[in-house]
């Protein structure tokens, strides 16, 4: 965003000093930044509740606004307006900073992701380490609103949220590492311009483990066993009301906004596209768009899994496939880099076809040995079962 903070600082100097100027143009910047994430958390509640109306094959938010537009923003002001609530056994210091904890990863993250060529609020050298440092801390505040919460349900759930969240965080950090080996570099805006090939196919398992593991740390189904309605009322934010509610909520679907942000800059080449150095921003936002559908459709599919099952496929799924990534493309980058320790297009196509294949074997393989092997639930004589009581038949009642 250098010119739009060098507009801001050239307007501002005319009648403020240049210290001053500086001042006030980064925290326009910021500004800008944070509403756009609550503007994108905004967006992606309302197309999720359309998109999952459709997939159940319903309306969704129809009345606020052309095709309930405006329904995130009712829910705003209706949460807005709620009564703040504080349990009164609650640790209220720990209480009040939840909301914070939870949307400030989000925030962060955005600050060094690149929308277009040379547009982003920092372009770190070590933009993939500062990604995955800073989302540890929604580690911290899911079990922080846990704790100071003071209910057992909300404990139990930020116990469950906590145990995902450090699970899955090894299998991306190992799935990340095949990104720096062949970008060379940590900066993201290196990571876009080493993808010549996007890495989605020059990596497809690292994109696959990616993809599971971030909706994993999403709390997204079929991961959301930390909010469980059906056992744990909310999980960890269940004493949470109001504003601090409505923060979580934007912190919640804004990480899936930034993840898919995330993830378009690491395996879909970016702004990368026909004219992106005009319609760069247009590219990566139609491509974050892809990835947020990617996320509606797999929650409107699959049934929420069970605590020991997203253990298993933590452990016994995604770790062995990050695992099978790392050695591939430690090889292949051995092997295919010339003498100065580049990789061209012609060699970043090789490790695409093999690493398509190799992704289609160890995931029918890993899948295959996972896989449950649920027996018929039928009596048989001879099984070694009590055999069950006959069921009872009782009179039919005329209802009047």
């Amino acid at each position: 965003m250098s010119g739009l903070y060098q507009f801001i600082y050239e307007t501002a100097v005319i009648i403020l000093p240049s210290w001053t100027s500086h001042l006030v143009a980064g925290l326009s910047i910021m500004i800008i930044l944070v509403n756009a994430v609550l503007m994108g958390a905004a967006v992606f509640v309302w197309m999720e509740r359309r998109l999952i109306g459709r997939f159940h094959n319903r309306i969704g938010p129809n009345r606020w606004g052309p095709f309930g537009m405006f329904q995130p923003f009712a829910d705003m002001l209706k949460l807005v307006f709620k009564e703040d609530i504080i349990p009164a056994n609650a640790d209220k210091p720990v209480f009040i900073l939840v909301p914070i904890a939870m949307l400030m990863p989000v925030i962060l993250m955005m600050a060094v992701v690149p929308f277009a060529q040379n547009t982003a609020l920092a372009n770190l050298n070590v933009g993939v380490l500062y990604v995955l440092a800073v989302t540890s801390v929604t580690t911290l505040a899911i079990f922080m609103a846990g704790w100071s919460s003071n209910n057992r349900f909300a404990m139990f759930g930020a116990a469950r949220g906590v145990a995902v969240l450090i699970s899955y965080e090894v299998p991306v950090v190992i799935s990340l590492l095949g990104v720096v080996l062949v970008t060379g570099s940590m900066s993201l805006a290196d990571v876009v311009s080493a993808q010549t090939v996007p890495f989605l196919l020059v990596q497809p398992l690292a994109f696959f483990v990616f993809l599971a593991g971030t909706s994993a740390e999403l709390n997204r189904t079929p991961f959301d066993v930390a909010e469980a309605e059906s056992e744990l009322v909310a999980g960890y934010h269940t004493e949470f009301s109001g504003v601090k509610f409505a923060l979580i909520q934007a912190a919640e679907f804004g990480g899936v906004a930034a993840s898919a942000a995330v993830i378009v800059t690491l395996f879909l080449s970016g702004w990368a596209g026909p004219a992106s150095a005009y319609l760069g921003w247009l590219w990566f936002l139609l491509k974050v768009g892809v990835i947020a559908f990617v996320f509606i459709w797999i929650r409107a599919t699959y049934p929420r899994l069970r605590v020991d099952q997203i253990m298993a496929l933590a452990w016994k799924f995604l770790l062995p496939l990050s695992l099978i990534n790392l050695l591939a493309i430690v090889l292949e980058v051995f092997f295919l880099r010339d003498a100065s320790g580049v990789l061209t297009t012609a060699d970043l196509w090789i490790m695409a076809g093999i690493n398509i294949v190799l992704a289609v074997s160890a995931i029918a393989l890993f899948g295959s040995l996972i896989s449950e092997k649920v027996s018929p639930n039928i009596w048989q004589p001879g099984a070694g079962l009590p055999e069950p009581t006959p069921a009872v038949a009782f009179p039919a009642r005329e209802v009047r």
